[in-house]
């Protein structure tokens, strides 16, 4: 098992609205100050209703947004303008005209390296992803488990202190995502990446992370933070056990809850 490296990333105070459309000088408050943070090594989802502000912190924390209040940490310090994380989105946004290598060595591309060595790098990562092979296929060659991988590769290549991962396995079958989630732990423990990851799937959250963010309704608050203290490496036999059943039912009942706040507000909503 690699190392953990890196600096402690964190949210203080975060707040963040948006313009409602047609109503002059009217603002929805998204998030109202949101703090936690990761430390290096750590694997840590975020779970919340839909539509409360997951996808807003992450593009905050990934540089593409900015808070109307509150920082985002590296270190003892705030973010500069220097990228710290690498963001997977929720698609896999391969290009289908080019081959699974010029894809996955797109990141680095961006970023100026060389074409030659950018492709270098990220062929090094082939036979860690299950993409041996595969190198000179175009995405739609590829099962969705694949073309995944693929995507992740493009993300960990470029060597940032932090993976952000939007519901990276949300379209997957159940068989498929549950194999990602299985090599997914496998590839964290043998590298120690500081992870965030949205997802929805409770059960996902609990397998994967040393700890679980729930987020209220909009305006997000963190409504809760749950340790995840599961022996590691984890089996899938551990979802049956009472401890892991435990901490699926707590969450389950803290979301339902925000989720039904969510509903009840939106009913009562002007707009």
């Amino acid at each position: 098992m690699a190392e953990a490296r890196g600096s402690r990333i964190a949210l203080d105070g975060v707040t963040k609205s948006y313009p409602l459309p047609g109503r002059r000088g009217g603002a929805r408050l998204v998030l109202d100050r949101v703090s936690f943070d990761a430390a290096p090594g750590e694997f840590v989802s975020v779970i919340g209703p839909s539509g409360c502000g997951k996808s807003t912190v992450f593009n905050i924390l990934a540089g593409l947004d900015s808070p109307d209040s509150g920082r985002v940490l590296v270190g003892d310090g705030a973010a500069s303008g220097t990228p710290h994380s690498a963001y997977m989105p929720q698609k896999d946004l391969l290009f289908p005209w080019r081959t699974v290598l010029d894809n996955t060595a797109l990141g680095l591309e961006v970023q100026g390296i060389d074409k030659r060595e950018a492709r270098r790098r990220a062929r090094e990562l082939f036979p860690i992803f299950g993409l041996s092979g595969f190198e000179d296929a175009r995405p739609f060659q590829l099962s969705g488990g694949m073309r995944q991988r693929a995507a992740m590769l493009r993300t960990v290549v470029q060597d940032r202190e932090l993976l952000l991962l939007d519901e990276p396995f949300g379209a997957l079958d159940s068989l498929t995502r549950t194999e990602m989630q299985d090599w997914l732990q496998q590839v964290w423990q043998r590298y120690r990446w500081m992870v965030l990851m949205i997802t929805h799937d409770i059960r996902e959250a609990v397998y994967l992370s040393d700890r679980v963010i729930v987020l209220s309704a909009r305006p997000a608050t963190v409504r809760r933070e749950v340790r995840v203290d599961l022996p590691r490496p984890r089996e899938l036999s551990v979802v049956t056990s009472p401890e892991f059943v435990a901490l699926e039912q707590e969450l389950l009942e803290v979301l339902h809850e925000e989720s039904r706040r969510a509903l009840a507000e939106q009913e009562s909503a002007p707009w």
